[in-house]
């Protein structure tokens, strides 16, 4: 099992590897060969992805063993991308998951397989949200992660990392212009609250420390559910749910955006104990006139109005974002907004991207698009503005104490990595913990922070915290 992409493909693979397994498949590792069939979890977002997508189909395929492609890109091109690529023996979309050990049955014995027939996943589930979870349990239209119900984990983890994602939610109801991700992951829909806790129990049986919260749009989370399940405040209700698990030290929360987050959520993420003190807003850019037609709301000034919010709480919490710039009609004074925002902001971490056309989006048929050198020179522009910014934030913390879940030794073995509050898994750097022989993977250590090196921290260990210390 190969998995590109975000933290949903992870899930979306553990999911897959536990209906293979239950379904008589044994999971191999790639590394010792041997292995009959390669499920390749493809991510199809952007350009990039796409290749990287393509690229491990085919080195599978050298492996002699058989090859089967799943996941967004398999979504959504289906046949289109089987008749291009004769190297995958089966191109699979989401609703050949529930029989996919069945599937690979008809793979190994060489029965050719349909290939997936994209459609635009919006149009299977009911366009009143509240309407939707009563389908997916129905298991009218497959939603990976969901319908499993609260006394059954359809699941198996596929490392033995201290942090895990876990799903609350599939889809988006927003129309971003710039975005095809609503096309082939469907409309919004919320899991139970009782199925992602029963799930997070499991993780912690599994020695999970960190639940990672993914979706495509935290903050619609509870919008589809009923009143008496928190409504559209249900993720201000489930937080404290999970963050009370036995063995679980730090709950996460992602994905968020700011034209939602609500005054509620803010302090629910801020104050509860257990919970990070980590907003990771989607901005995507600042200036107005950009925004809309991205299809977005915002601007400048009431994102800093968000930021002085989170801060009055939570003066060391984490922010970090993603932005575009070259934008089809995007100017200098907009590219000079965005800039303001950033400088006056001063987040912790900062994903800085080159618009690219998208297949399907409104935003590929818009006039005064820029030609690719100022869209390159933009993002040159703003990468190193936002190296700048970060570092500093990161020097900031120096002499601060944190806490750190370690994840991994450093080959020297004398110092381990690890991340503290305002750090979430692989964007936005880590802590590095000097003289830490008598540490280990899992462990939730207090530490001071004695210096910085870009985004990254370099500390010193205070104490080892049990299980339910110090957040």
């Amino acid at each position: 099992m190969l998995t590109l992409g975000c933290a949903r493909n992870e899930v979306d693979s553990e999911e897959l590897a536990g209906r293979l397994t239950s379904g008589g498949w044994e999971l191999v590792d790639t590394d010792d060969g041997g292995a009959d069939v390669v499920v390749v979890n493809t991510c199809g977002f952007v350009e990039s992805a796409k290749k990287d997508s393509i690229d491990t189909l085919l080195a599978a395929s050298d492996s002699g063993a058989k090859v089967v492609a799943v996941g967004c890109m398999a979504e959504r091109y289906g046949a289109e991308l089987a008749s291009s690529l004769p190297e995958a023996d089966a191109v699979l979309g989401f609703d050949h998951y529930a029989d996919l050990a069945a599937r690979l049955d008809d793979v190994a014995a060489g029965r050719s397989i349909e290939s997936h027939k994209p459609v635009d996943r919006r149009t299977l589930l009911p366009l009143t949200p509240v309407q939707r979870p009563a389908a997916v349990a129905k298991d009218d239209v497959q939603v990976p992660g969901h319908g499993w119900g609260p006394t059954k984990v359809m699941r198996k983890r596929l490392d033995t990392a201290p942090v895990a994602p876990l799903k609350i939610a599939s889809g988006c109801d927003r129309r971003c212009s710039f975005c095809a991700i609503p096309s082939f992951r469907g409309s919004f829909v919320s899991r139970h609250p009782d199925e992602v806790v029963a799930e997070a129990r499991w993780l912690a049986e599994q020695g999970v420390r960190e639940l990672f919260l993914v979706s495509e749009n935290s903050t619609s989370y509870g919008k589809d559910l009923p009143r008496e399940l928190g409504g559209g405040s249900a993720l201000d209700v489930l937080l404290p749910r999970l963050a009370e698990i036995e063995g679980i030290d730090r709950v996460r929360v992602s994905y968020l955006q700011p034209a939602e987050t609500k005054p509620g959520l803010v302090k629910a993420i801020a104050t509860t104990p257990g919970v990070a003190q980590y907003f990771d807003m989607s901005f995507q850019h600042s200036s107005e006139s950009v925004l809309r037609r991205m299809r977005r709301f915002g601007s400048t000034d009431s994102f800093l109005g968000l930021i002085k919010q989170i801060r009055e709480l939570a003066p060391e919490a984490g922010i970090r974002s993603n932005v575009i710039v070259g934008f089809p009609g995007e100017t200098e004074e907009d590219v000079a907004e965005l800039e303001r925002f950033l400088t006056e902001g001063m987040l912790d971490a900062v994903g800085v991207f080159g618009y690219s056309d998208e297949d399907g989006t409104e935003a590929e048929d818009l006039p005064d698009k820029l030609d690719a050198d100022t869209i390159t020179a933009r993002v040159t522009r703003l990468t190193a503005l936002v190296e700048e910014l970060t570092t500093q934030r990161a020097e900031d913390r120096v002499g601060q104490e944190v806490v750190v879940l370690v994840e991994h030794e450093e080959d020297d073995e004398s110092d381990c990595v690890g991340r503290a509050a305002h750090q979430a898994p692989e964007v936005d750097g880590e802590c590095v913990i000097v003289d830490a022989e008598d540490l280990k993977v899992g462990d939730l250590v207090r530490c001071v922070v004695d210096s910085s090196e870009g985004v990254d921290l370099v500390c010193t260990p205070i104490e080892v915290l049990p299980r339910g210390g110090p957040r």
